[in-house]
């Protein structure tokens, strides 16, 4: 199944999913984010949407367009609820876990932009790289042993590495 790559700026967003969809791209499939906030020379959040061309040819059963923008952070970013009804549920979940706001969102229900699976009263953005995660704070974490622990001679070379999530010693302190 061949798959095209399309990368586009924020502004050509709206119109080139209006264009793949016209171009025979008619299945939305998913949207979805990549936190790349920790990049030095363009950091954001990549908004990547997969979509779906269903028509047969004999030379293949179908196309997919992978299609991606990299949306600074703290930027919104058009909605493709009114291209594709589906994207809804898909921006309402990145809005959700990425913090990604997406102008013109309507689903129908006039209630915007609202959470989805996290419980009420959540705070924060849990799939951010820079979210921390309370249960790394609380508990050591049970994976393997940090360079340098459980030998009874320690390496003064090698620098001590914490695992994703997990807070500094200076989290949580007063």
């Amino acid at each position: 199944m061949p798959q095209e790559d399309l990368t586009v700026s924020p502004p050509e967003w709206l119109r080139a999913v209006g264009d793949a969809r016209d171009r025979g791209y008619t299945f939305f499939d998913w949207l979805s984010a990549v936190d790349e906030s920790d990049r030095a020379d363009d950091p954001g959040l990549d908004v990547v949407c997969h979509l779906i061309d269903p028509r047969p040819t004999p030379e293949r059963d179908q196309r997919t367009l992978l299609m991606r923008t990299r949306v600074p952070l703290g930027e919104s970013l058009h909605s493709l609820t009114g291209i594709f009804a589906g994207a809804a549920w898909h921006e309402r979940e990145t809005h959700e876990m990425f913090g990604q706001h997406f102008d013109g969102f309507a689903d129908g229900t006039g209630l915007g932009l609202r959470p989805l699976l996290l419980p009420d009263g959540f705070e924060g953005t849990p799939l951010r790289k820079s979210f921390v995660l309370a249960s790394r704070a609380t508990r050591p974490w049970p994976g393997g042993k940090e360079p340098g622990e459980g030998h009874s001679a320690k390496s003064p070379s090698r620098r001590r590495v914490s695992a994703p999530g997990v807070p500094g010693p200076e989290w949580g302190q007063s």
